[in-house]
């Protein structure tokens, strides 16, 4: 399944390079306003931080929220408390995409990441363009070397990557290139079988100076305090927030 979301990505940003070419693009992320920084809004503290995710459809769910203003939701979330806001971008299983991006970034003042399955520097340069302070980028899916590269450009432009992992040799990969925020995905984005223990399993790896983010399998606020306790400075939320009442949900959370 990774691999099929990742080609499919790839697949759709050479489709969108044939409107506006590599050159155009970085020309346009060049343009933009300096991103906001990501690692010091999601610095540990007393309280976890989160977080909230912009998300219509899933592979594994299907259908969630149709969410006709994703702009609105976003603001909603940032008076609602959260840290960040995550926008899925890809189109064909999740719906989203850059308008989507670039909408919220117009009416909030907090990070912004771009959650798609990233591969090409077109797509970087996609996200800066774009508006986003942050890019995902998931270890499994990526060579050392092309993982490596893209953070280079990532950093290079001023962005934070969200480096997503899901094993212990995919920590120790993530460390390897110098990440400071590193997600462990309890969704195993091959089978997406859920796994709400590896995150606390491989926290440990993690060591000081680098942002501990803990993603998916998260319903209730018992899932984020567990999280909490397992060393998560920081909880990216999804369905649970776009399926119940977003404002409410996250109080919730975050009184974690």
């Amino acid at each position: 399944m990774l691999s099929e979301l990742t080609a499919g990505a790839v697949e759709d940003a050479e489709r969108r390079s044939l409107i506006r070419p590599l050159a155009t693009v970085e020309a346009q992320a060049l343009e933009r306003s300096p991103a906001i920084d990501a690692l010091s809004a999601l610095q540990p503290a007393d309280r976890v931080k989160i977080i909230a995710e912009v998300k219509r459809s899933s592979p594994s769910r299907g259908v969630l929220a149709e969410i006709p203003d994703p702009a609105a939701l976003a603001a909603a979330y940032e008076v609602g408390g959260a840290s960040a806001i995550s926008v899925l971008t890809e189109e064909r299983r999740f719906r989203g995409s850059l308008a989507d991006l670039e909408a919220v970034r117009a009416v909030v003042g907090i990070p912004v990441l771009r959650k798609d399955f990233v591969a090409t520097p077109y797509q970087v340069f996609e996200a800066r363009a774009a508006g986003a302070d942050m890019v995902l980028l998931i270890v499994a899916a990526l060579e050392q070397p092309v993982l490596a590269s893209l953070h280079e450009l990532v950093t290079g432009l001023g962005m934070t990557a969200l480096v997503e992992t899901h094993s212990a040799d995919e920590v120790d990969r993530a460390l390897d290139i110098g990440a400071r925020l590193v997600g462990v995905n309890a969704r195993d984005l091959s089978t997406f079988e859920l796994d709400q223990n590896l995150f606390g399993a491989l926290a440990g790896r993690l060591p000081a100076g680098v942002v501990r983010v803990a993603e998916s399998a998260v319903k209730t606020a018992a899932d984020v305090a567990r999280y909490r306790a397992a060393g998560a400075d920081v909880v990216l939320v999804g369905e649970a927030l776009v399926t119940g009442d977003p404002i409410h949900v996250l109080s919730e959370f975050l009184a974690v």
